[in-house]
């Protein structure tokens, strides 16, 4: 360590010798994560935002990244691969992809030592744009001391800038000033990004051995992760990643023919395919329950389910193996074109909504999943209370979906490939699980229940039925995290593209 820095370096941090209020100063890598590897982040990047082609170049290159070493010469190499001419302006993976995998890659014993101190200043080797969301959002940081990358025209040179630019807050620069005894921190042997002039001085705790960490459990997470995007479902490390691209060649063949012949054939034909190319799905129902309409008084039932994917009512009508209907908020054309089941697209106008479902419920049966968009987690947002108007014959359907590699759910890629993501799992696996019919009197017009304590009495039966938390946020809320924008489609573009992109 630079002597001139003024650092005492001690062997252990002891959150019971130092009081919470003062000040933390940790190292990201080497305090919180388990992983001492960086290329899996890199990957993530490479992937989601420049493609298969880029992730496949930085694949590639690992042989000689791991020679030279990712603390120096190879992090240079992998931010070049997977940042340049990639928009700066649209780059959201740092807040909506990267928080994921790091959650999963913190380290219960690093994060006790870094939460028990009020104020937080953390140091990273990432970019700043890659770790700068998910400090503040998940850490409640005051201030990231990260590199910048170069830009031109809005693009990033994927070169780090060459002077580091801290930008701490303007409330806590002051402070970090005159900050002595009272500024501790967690790290490596070395704070290389640590800014001598913010810190001239202070206590350094080493970070204990991270060979033996655990994993910090999901109900210990700084707030619920609720909401995430990207495709990859796996951690890319360099061995998972090579299965990938081992996998993508006969994963294509496999999807189309998934898709053509799951989609295009009678319910009775398509289903033991889909079976017999490797989907899963699994069924549970009350024993006494009828699922469809009675013919005799011609009372159609309306499927109410939470949404996983765009699939949802697709499997629903092969496990009855009936024909149904279905109502969207977004739906690509492409998907509208190719659907095996009759679709309807909603407007957002509740009057013209409601008859549009009233016309359908009087031609059979009839899914709606009134969260309006899909959610990957164990929550469940806020169901929309217009199904509670249409009938008192309302079945709750609750729905889960297991994927090993590919989420089959976008919110700021082209989700007219949804499906097409979901059938390139290996083993995709659909649980779906009827739940006992709304009592009468848990309805509006049996039991003059209001509408919106018949939406929250559905959402709590699918919650309980999935063991799955209820939430308050709805679609907007999604969008607004994840894609920056509201989740309306563009009629300009079509409907594959959202407003923002």
């Amino acid at each position: 360590m630079d002597p001139s820095n003024k650092v005492k370096v001690v062997s252990l941090f002891h959150k019971t010798t130092e009081p919470a209020n003062k000040t933390l100063v940790f190292e990201f890598e080497g305090t919180l994560l388990r992983s001492s590897s960086l290329f899996p982040y890199f990957m993530l990047v490479a992937f989601e935002a420049g493609g298969i082609l880029r992730s496949l170049i930085l694949f590639l290159s690992y042989p000689l990244v791991w020679l030279v070493g990712e603390d120096q010469l190879g992090l240079e190499i992998m931010v070049f691969l997977c940042f340049f001419g990639i928009r700066k302006d649209t780059f959201r993976i740092g807040s909506s992809i990267l928080p994921k995998f790091f959650l999963e890659d913190v380290g219960w014993e690093g994060f006790e030592d870094v939460m028990c101190c009020e104020k937080k200043v953390a140091s990273s080797k990432l970019p700043r744009v890659m770790v700068e969301g998910f400090l503040k959002d998940y850490l409640s940081v005051e201030g990231v001391v990260a590199r910048e990358l170069k830009t031109f025209n809005g693009y990033f040179l994927g070169l780090f800038e060459e002077k580091k630019v801290n930008k701490i807050t303007p409330s806590y620069e002051g402070k970090t000033k005159a900050c002595n005894d009272n500024t501790i921190g967690i790290g490596g042997s070395h704070f290389e990004h640590i800014d001598k002039e913010l810190f001239p001085h202070f206590k350094v705790y080493l970070s204990k051995e991270r060979k033996n960490w655990h994993v910090l459990p999901r109900e210990k997470y700084p707030k619920p992760l609720i909401f995430h995007d990207g495709r990859l479902a796996f951690r890319p490390t360099p061995t998972s990643s090579l299965a990938l691209f081992m996998w993508l060649p006969f994963a294509l063949f496999l999807a189309i023919f998934r898709f053509i012949f799951g989609t295009s054939l009678p319910f009775n034909v398509s289903a033991p395919i889909l079976a017999f190319s490797g989907t899963r799905t699994t069924l549970s129902k009350p024993f006494n329950v009828s699922l469809v309409h009675n013919k005799e008084d011609q009372k159609s039932m309306l499927y109410v389910c939470n949404h996983r994917t765009l699939l949802d009512p697709l499997y629903i009508a092969y496990v009855l193996n009936k024909p149904l209907s279905a109502v969207t908020y977004s739906l690509s054309k492409f998907n509208e074109l190719v659907s095996p089941i009759k679709t309807i697209r909603l407007t957002r106008d509740r009057e013209k909504d409601r008859e549009a479902m009233v016309k359908l419920l009087k031609l059979g049966n009839l899914v709606i999943c009134p969260e309006g968009t899909t959610c990957r987690e164990p929550y469940l947002l806020r169901f929309s209370p217009l199904f509670a108007e249409l009938t008192d014959d309302i079945v709750p359907v609750a729905v889960d979906v297991k994927v090993t590699m590919f989420y089959g759910t976008t919110a700021s890629g082209h989700k007219w490939l949804d499906p097409f993501f979901h059938f390139l799992n290996p083993n995709p696996t659909y649980f779906i699980k009827f739940l006992e019919r709304v009592p009468e009197s848990e309805t509006c017009m049996g039991g003059g229940k209001s509408r919106i304590e018949v939406a929250n009495f559905v959402q709590n039966e699918i919650g309980k039925g999935l063991g799955f938390a209820c939430t308050s946020f709805t679609r907007k809320d999604k969008y607004l995290v994840l894609a920056g924008n509201e989740g309306v489609y563009d009629k300009k573009h079509g409907s594959p593209y959202l407003k923002g992109e």
